[in-house]
């Protein structure tokens, strides 16, 4: 949601921030300087899930198709929630600095 207005228009796409709020022209590409930290993010995302898809074949020692199954959409689900809350946390963070 817009941190100036509260309507629901912060992302344009999955993971992508809009360019302005549609609602009341807010700038957000003005506000999401933190871009860098995306890339840590998602590394120490992705260690978890190797570390989680490692630890069910050590315990369950289900077949290979299995774990592809079961991991391909939950990695895409977590890196896109992960994105989306850090983005979002970012951008308030950033809005409340400007605010005088």
């Amino acid at each position: 949601m817009c941190p100036r207005c509260g309507a629901k228009t912060l992302f344009a796409a999955p993971a992508g921030l809009a360019d302005e709020c549609r609602a009341c022209g807010l700038d957000f590409l003005s506000l999401e300087r933190g871009g860098r930290f995306v890339g840590i993010l998602t590394m120490l995302l992705a260690l978890v899930l190797i570390l989680a898809a490692l630890g069910i074949d050590e315990w369950l020692r289900p077949p290979l198709w299995l774990i592809f199954a079961l991991f391909a959409p939950l990695t895409v689900g977590s890196v896109l929630v992960a994105l989306r809350l850090y983005k979002t946390m970012w951008v308030y963070h950033q809005y409340e600095e400007r605010q005088p």
